[in-house]
């Protein structure tokens, strides 16, 4: 502490210990300090509430009411200077309240004397200092992009910004007072605890955390710690800045798994052409074998050899497709009457269980591709949709033109800014398991019994798909369904979308809802509107959708829902809003064009509806449809 006077508040309905108090800070030489004293709750709210002093001593015991409920209502009428509670003997837990609701310092009364209280009213005053600097610098970074936080050594959160706020999902409000604990699991505490003992020693520490939003949303921060300390040298405090890098390492698993399959897809051709070789002469043999000895007890054996060769070649055959995409002569064609040819196959062949619909533009663009490699393809998804709904469910195929934007292309590491047309095979099938998901396209790979699949399938899919220059996108959820949808590029002359964008509607300025709980979406939505002329709020659930819609109803123009979220899902949230305004107008959005929610949605009369992904261009199309409809 410096020299200037400090002026302090005592709390205490008893007189004596206002003169010991007094005694004791007169003993003090390294600083003046001017002490007042009030007896009652009441003159010690309207003393505090003139905010006059740089210190509070508060007594526990204040006749009918306690130290403890003047700490609150003092930090609730916006009392920020230090309090410190005096207590009696052997009461740990009022302590612990004490430091909780906001107190810097407890004393126990029996065992305070001058040097005791002069050392806890100068951390008191530092500490205050300290938070105070800090919060003055902090209001300088607000406008980052990163979240900045400050916490005790403890934990307890002191500093919150706009930056943390945007990515974590809790105010400040919420978040201050709070432990920084609530941002992850068990495993992040370890971490958290591993990190502090770095930075106690070092002053500073940096690493990549893995933490949990308010919506429970997996978020990847790149976080630099820098240990604050008093005048002393002690340390305060911790300044946190985290980096949201959970966007950047989604890309780099794409990237580490498109590596790890081209890197099976070279191990996969290196033995197909060893074996290529071994069965070339197996089955030239068994052709000369079957001249040499045309007895009839002989050529079936022959047969059922040279059957399996030519198998074992078909599947080799199917691993060079994976690995480096078959070579086949590509040409303009028209992928309707590929599906079409399909639809015919599925009405024929497959059981009455299977309800099968399509729905293709009437003016889908043509591609540059081979036909007999993309029936392939086709047929691969549909038999895989059959195979998943041994019960009978529904199959839906559609296609559709689109222009892919950077708004799409930066979220997917084989998108290309352009145009392109997008088959989509939908079941509502068994759904695939998250953890299986990932391992889909690797061959070799299957979840099915032993003989009822070779686990080439959709490596081969893959492959071809990735020959025509296109990517494949998946959907699923267990026991609901999975959608693959192939994206290809279409025929399409630059002129033509270059001329696109400056057809698009532009806003007027209307307020958009957007709810996702996938952060990544909610954002670039968010931006997308932006930049044409709209404005935007977002929600992570439709919990927190319904509390902006009732707050802002009259600026709320439409709420854009996806249909599958945590606390609230789309057609609980839909229902809610029309019953807070029957006229409301919403645009449902799905991964999953065959979804239940959707069916759900439409009941409650939605008739707006976007797939992911979805571009910019449809985004503003459907938005100017509702905004426009009569």
């Amino acid at each position: 502490m410096d020299n200037h006077l400090v002026k302090v508040l005592l709390v205490d309905d008893d007189e004596d210990y206002f003169v010991l108090i007094g005694d004791w800070l007169n003993e003090v030489s390294a600083a003046k300090f001017q002490l007042e004293w009030v007896s009652t709750y009441s003159a010690a709210i309207t003393a505090i509430s003139q905010q006059q002093h740089d210190v509070y001593l508060f007594d526990y015991r204040l006749g009918s009411r306690n130290g403890l409920e003047l700490l609150r209502e003092s930090i609730s009428i916006g009392c920020t200077a230090p309090i410190i509670m005096l207590t009696g003997i052997g009461e740990p837990k009022i302590d612990l309240e004490a430091m909780q609701a906001g107190a810097v310092d407890y004393l126990e009364k029996s065992l305070i004397n001058s040097a005791i209280l002069e050392k806890s009213l100068r951390y008191a005053i530092e500490r205050k200092r300290s938070e105070q600097k800090i919060r003055e610098q902090a209001a300088l970074l607000d406008i980052a992009t990163d979240a900045i936080l400050v916490q005790d050594l403890q934990g307890k959160i002191l500093f919150w910004n706009k930056g943390a706020e945007k990515l974590y999902g809790y105010c400040a409000a919420e978040a201050i007072g709070s432990f920084v604990s609530k941002l992850g699991d068990a495993e992040f505490a370890k971490e958290q605890e591993l990190a502090k003992a770095v930075l106690l020693s070092s002053g500073a520490w940096q690493g990549e955390l893995e933490q949990v939003s308010k919506d429970n949303n997996k978020v990847v921060v790149e976080s630099r710690w820098t240990l604050v300390r008093d005048r002393t040298g002690q340390p305060t405090s911790i300044l946190v800045v985290n980096t949201d890098i959970t966007q950047k390492k989604q890309l780099e698993a794409q990237f580490l798994r498109a590596q790890r399959l081209e890197s099976v897809g070279t191990l996969a051709s290196g033995i197909a052409h060893d074996l290529n070789n071994v069965l070339t002469p197996i089955l030239m043999s068994v052709q000369l074998l079957k001249i040499k000895f045309p007895e009839p007890q002989h050529q079936p054996l022959l047969k059922m050899l040279e059957s399996n060769v030519k198998r074992g070649a078909a599947l080799i055959k199917q691993v060079l497709s994976f690995a480096r995409g078959i070579e086949g002569k590509k040409v303009t064609l028209q992928v309707r009457h590929l599906i079409l040819e399909i639809e015919q196959i599925v009405r024929e062949t497959f059981p009455k269980s299977i309800k099968f619909s399509s729905d293709i533009d009437s003016n889908l663009w043509t591609v540059s591709g081979d036909a007999t490699q993309l029936h392939q393809v086709l047929m691969n998804l549909v038999v895989n949709a059959l195979d998943a709904m041994p019960n009978g469910g529904t199959l839906k195929t559609t296609a559709k033109n689109i222009n892919i934007d950077e708004h799409y292309a930066r979220l997917h590491i084989d998108a290309r800014v352009g145009a392109y047309i997008t088959i989509a095979i939908a079941d509502t099938g068994m759904g695939i398991a998250p953890e299986t998901l990932t391992r889909i396209f690797e061959p070799f790979f299957t979840t099915k019994s032993l003989g009822a699949g070779t686990g080439l399938g959709l490596s081969t899919v893959l492959g071809i798909v990735k020959s025509h220059g296109g990517f494949i996108q998946v959907y699923s959820k267990v026991e609901q369904g999975t959608e693959f949808q192939i994206y290809l590029p279409a025929i399409q002359s630059t002129a033509t979308q270059e001329n696109s964008d400056f057809e698009l509607p532009l806003g007027q300025g209307e307020l958009i809802l957007v709810v996702d709980d996938e952060s990544a979406i909610r954002e670039v939505t968010k931006v997308s509107l932006e930049i044409y002329n709209y404005k935007a709020i977002t929600a992570a659930d439709g919990k927190e959708a319904v509390a902006l819609y009732t707050k802002h109803q009259a600026e709320i123009r439409v709420v854009l829902t996806d249909m599958m979220m945590p606390v609230m899902d789309g057609p609980t949230t839909i229902r809610t809003l029309q019953q807070i305004n029957p006229n409301v107008k919403v645009i449902a959005v799905s991964g999953l064009s065959s979804s239940d929610k959707l069916a759900a949605a439409a009941s409650s009369g939605v008739t707006n509806f976007l797939s992911k992904p979805f571009s910019a261009k449809e985004l503003l199309q459907t938005l100017s449809s509702v905004l426009n409809a009569n």
